[in-house]
């Protein structure tokens, strides 16, 4: 059964290894739903989130090709555990004076933010789950969505296990 997995990837912080990770993936024709990228916890070292679909063959067929690149120092399967996991969005939105009040309640509704206020638009950011980002996102596009970006998702275990 095909499904969505969450990957997390500890590598040295050199570069050219974010294109080798992605590359592995090209070359095996796997698809990168999300990618995050960013220091970790050790000094010389970046944790890579990835979110990918696959069947259970497939997964385990990633998680070896990754171990076997230069510069991958662990691979750990976060969503085969009980994890936390979050997206950023900014989302731009037309929103002339009159519509303004509708916005707010949907901005609220989400526990989201406006970060800036234009003439005629808004920027919104979102935090929460990839749902909870699509669901923002749906309900905004009657009122023309000028621009988004997404950060795309980054993960943790819960509790006291940790990779």
């Amino acid at each position: 059964m095909i499904k969505k997995h969450t990957i997390s990837v500890l590598v040295n912080d050199q570069s050219g290894v974010l294109q080798r990770v992605s590359g592995l993936f090209g070359r095996r024709g796997f698809n990168i739903d999300s990618i995050t990228v960013g220091n970790s916890e050790e000094t010389g070292l970046s944790r890579m989130i990835i979110v990918t679909s696959g069947d259970e063959r497939t997964i385990e067929q990633v998680e070896k090709q990754l171990k076997k690149l230069i510069d991958v120092i662990q691979v750990f399967r976060l969503s085969s555990n009980p994890m936390v996991a979050r997206e950023l969005a900014f989302i731009k939105v037309k929103a002339e004076p009159s519509n303004r009040p509708e916005i707010f309640g949907v901005v609220d509704t989400f526990r989201a933010s406006v970060i800036d206020i234009g003439p005629n638009n808004l920027i919104i950011q979102v935090v929460g789950e990839l749902s909870k980002i699509e669901a923002m996102v749906e309900l905004l596009q009657p009122y023309g969505i000028l621009e988004l970006s997404r950060t795309g998702t980054t993960a943790m275990i819960r509790g006291d296990k940790y990779q």
